[in-house]
């Protein structure tokens, strides 16, 4: 779970992590009243969503005034920021910025480790730093028995170049990212940037954290970072029902029953897509054991979903007989009545696939096609579509 920026900082506080005071809004004039009540000469009005580049996009502004303030929240809020909306803002102090710095602790999972990135050019794409001068990021990997103490703290400031003395300023600051990053289950903290002001203070004035979802139940306090409203409605629908559901950027939607299965026909309808201008639209896995209902609820997601022109149901009966799933076609037809009116091409195959075949032949549901193989399932289903 990616948390918004102002519960990062939330998060950094209860960890002593320094950070300076902000204010999250939802209108204009509650930004001027932010602006007033925190008191600095100069704030930032912060675009409050979860993705990269908001600087550039126009979502982080300097507030030398109350009037600003409101000017800048006006402009911020509604602003579509890479594909997300904004529906908060943060009023945040100010600070003196003498330096800025990057660091971040992330779960590699390519070498299976943790690993701490260091830099003393903050505050720029670090992506873009690794990429065109990879001497300036230092990246050290962590023992998850010792983490990060004052020696590793140390050696990381080394490796990024700073002096000695800076490195005993940042070491305190390193050593507390890591304890909210161990005691709090993360798979990334990321701070850009770190800064170290006029006044000598080492200051957290970025926060990005990510949570580990498998870790969720040794943090019961962690459900209140939650905010569906910001989901995707068709991704929340299919998480309540227990499907592994995401949402793409295609035509043809896809269901299928096995995340390996799932994966190889993304492929083939992609493949298949090519001659026809479509894509892929979805990855919806309704799992090994899945029952009738949940091969419903899994059309009903997909069928709702705007983009979708055609949907490909591709099963290999094993738990999940194929018969099953023919009912669950049947079913999901019937409820949704009128409202299903896209092509459905379904592949069916393994166990009990031909009483499988024979429930959607009696059915002989006018939106439903049945094809053999899974090339030519997905052929169609991009026909379909276009």
């Amino acid at each position: 779970m990616d948390l918004y920026e102002y519960q990062a900082r939330e998060l950094f506080k209860k960890h002593a992590v320094p950070v300076l005071d902000g204010v999250v809004v939802q209108t204009p004039p509650e930004a001027e009243q932010a602006w007033s009540t925190l008191g600095t000469p100069l704030q930032v009005v912060k675009a409050q969503v979860k993705t990269g580049g908001r600087g550039k996009a126009g979502g982080v502004k300097l507030a030398r005034s109350a009037d600003e303030a409101r000017e800048y929240a006006e402009q911020i809020l509604g602003m579509d920021i890479k594909g997300h909306t904004v529906h908060r803002v943060m009023i945040a102090a100010g600070a003196d910025i003498a330096q800025e710095y990057y660091f971040s602790i992330l779960l590699d999972r390519a070498n299976r480790r943790h690993l701490a990135m260091c830099s003393k050019e903050g505050g720029m794409d670090i992506e873009t730093l690794a990429k065109e001068r990879p001497e300036a990021l230092a990246k050290v990997p962590l023992d998850p028995a010792v983490g990060i103490d004052e020696a590793k703290a140390l050696q990381i400031a080394g490796e990024a170049g700073f002096t000695d003395e800076q490195a005993r300023e940042l070491a305190p600051v390193l050593i507390k990212l890591w304890e909210a990053y161990a005691e709090e289950d993360a798979t990334l903290v990321e701070v850009n940037p770190l800064v170290k002001t006029e006044q000598g203070e080492v200051i957290a004035l970025d926060a990005k954290v990510s949570l580990d979802d498998n870790a969720a139940f040794r943090h019961p306090e962690h459900s209140e970072y939650k905010d569906t409203s910001a989901q995707d409605p068709r991704e929340l629908m299919a998480k309540e029902a227990g499907l592994n559901y995401v949402r793409l950027e295609g035509e043809v939607g896809i269901i299928g029953n096995g995340a390996g299965l799932v994966m190889s026909t993304l492929d083939v309808v992609a493949y298949a897509g090519e001659s026809f201008g479509v894509r892929p639209a979805n990855f919806l896995d309704i799992g090994g054991g899945a029952s009738a209902e949940v091969m419903a609820k899994g059309l009903e997601v997909i069928l709702g979903d705007e983009q979708v022109k055609s949907v490909l149901v591709n099963v290999f009966g094993g738990i999940t007989a194929c018969d099953q799933v023919a009912n669950g076609i049947v079913g999901a037809l019937d409820m949704l009545g009128e409202s299903a009116t896209k092509p459905i091409v379904v592949r069916l195959d393994g166990n009990r696939v031909e009483e499988g075949r024979k429930i959607l032949q009696e059915a002989n549901h006018p939106l439903v096609t049945m094809i053999d193989t899974m090339d030519g399932a997905a052929a169609k289903a991009a026909e379909l579509a276009k």
